[in-house]
């Protein structure tokens, strides 16, 4: 398929909910500790499956994505130790209902699974892409520039199964002072280019999301593919790390605005990853937004940001 007619399966106004990193669904999660929701798999009553571009499902749950280190009799599990500041060969795998290494995956936007790694303070981002071995152990150099607690998100859909995001905690040892989320703002920079969303997160519905990239104060139009697409945008929930991977409306435009159409399951701080391509490097722009009532206010306490 040539670029042009992949990026165009991106035109069809996607709306992606959490609970499932690339399908369509509908979800209300609630807003809790991390050490109670992290890693706890429950019994759910399943929703009506949801089919997407690709012709696959999401996976049955009201829990949201990125929650669980198994699910469906699916499980992520780290090999390899991090050591702070230096490149790791990290391993791991993922096992499936027979208790084995899963080898068989579905290409998903360029890539059998996406690998992404968070601080858990949402101060550093890192989206990469491992490479699997026939006995189906994946692999990354992976450097945490910091000590502290990572999550990490294995996104994934296995040949004839659904979509999931599955979620487990990394440990870089060492002293570890977390920072406070970074304060709202519709502005990022990143190099000498400078981003800016224009939209709302509203609980509970569709909200659409556009950002503007420019370089040096001039729009940029010539974005070029990354992962086939113009632009990834992940978004995480403040607190619990719960996990929405969208991808843009306007599939063939390149630029300078990407447009998003996304669905949060409630209110207060969330923090999104933009992901673009220009001049053959990736750069990845980072913003804070708070998701309000349509009347402007916000359902739950948020963050103090004044710093």
């Amino acid at each position: 398929m040539n670029t042009a007619a992949k990026l165009g399966t991106y035109a069809l106004g996607l709306a992606v909910v959490f609970g499932g990193a690339l399908g369509i669904g509908r979800v209300v999660g609630p807003t809790g500790n991390t050490a109670d929701m992290t890693d706890a798999t429950q019994d759910h009553t399943p929703m009506a499956p949801h089919g997407d571009e690709h012709g696959t499902r999401q996976a049955n749950s009201d829990t949201p994505g990125g929650l669980q280190v198994s699910q469906n009799g699916y499980t992520l599990n780290p090999i390899t130790s991090i050591r702070t500041g230096e490149p790791t060969d990290f391993k791991f795998t993922v096992t499936g209902p027979d208790g084995k290494p899963v080898t068989d995956y579905q290409v998903e936007h360029d890539k059998k699974l996406h690998f992404i790694v968070v601080s858990r303070d949402l101060g550093n981002f890192q989206h990469v892409h491992p490479d699997m071995s026939p006995e189906g152990t994946w692999s990354v150099k992976l450097t945490l520039p910091e000590a502290g607690p990572y999550r990490a998100f294995a996104d994934f859909a296995p040949t004839g199964g659904e979509k999931l995001t599955l979620g487990a905690d990394l440990q870089a040892a060492g002293d570890y002072q977390p920072e406070p989320l970074p304060h709202v703002s519709r502005t990022a920079a990143v190099d000498d280019y400078t981003v800016n969303l224009a939209g709302d997160l509203v609980p509970g519905r569709s909200s659409k999301l556009t950002l503007t990239v420019n370089k040096d104060g001039e729009p940029v139009t010539d974005l070029q593919p990354y992962l086939g697409a113009y632009g990834h945008l992940v978004a995480l929930r403040a607190g619990d790390l719960a996990y929405l991977h969208v991808h843009p409306e306007d599939g063939d435009k390149a630029g300078p605005e990407i447009t998003f159409y996304a669905e949060v399951p409630s209110g207060g701080d969330y923090r999104l990853f933009l992901d673009f391509q220009h001049d053959g490097k990736v750069r990845t722009a980072s913003f804070t937004a708070t998701a309000t009532l349509s009347d402007g206010h916000a359902p739950s306490a948020t963050h103090d940001h004044s710093h």
